[in-house]
């Protein structure tokens, strides 16, 4: 048996590395499996990032509404939104989703 052993050597070393590369190349940390898991990783954090940017772009809007100059009618939505306020023979609607 010894003998058979000496004689496949190349063949069993040979095998063992391909398949010792194989594995890793699919499983390793660098492999196949965990290009795609962080390609996924990578396409969520572009959509948070663009949703993100639209949500400071929106701030910085409306801020631009309460600094630069004074824009009464956007005072007066936020005055209606937060204290639910409403003029004199107005009917309101809240709307709860």
């Amino acid at each position: 048996m010894f003998s058979k052993l000496k004689k496949n050597y190349f063949l069993l070393i040979s095998t063992f590395l391909i398949l010792y590369f194989f594995f890793n190349l699919l499983d390793g940390e660098r492999g196949l499996f965990s290009y795609f898991k962080k390609k996924e990783v990578l396409v969520s954090l572009q959509n948070k990032e663009i949703d993100l940017t639209n949500k400071i772009k929106d701030f910085e809007f409306k801020n631009s509404l309460l600094s630069d100059k004074l824009d009464l009618d956007y005072v007066e939505t936020l005055i209606r939104e937060k204290f639910l306020f409403g003029k004199e023979g107005e009917t309101l609607y809240i709307i709860k989703n």
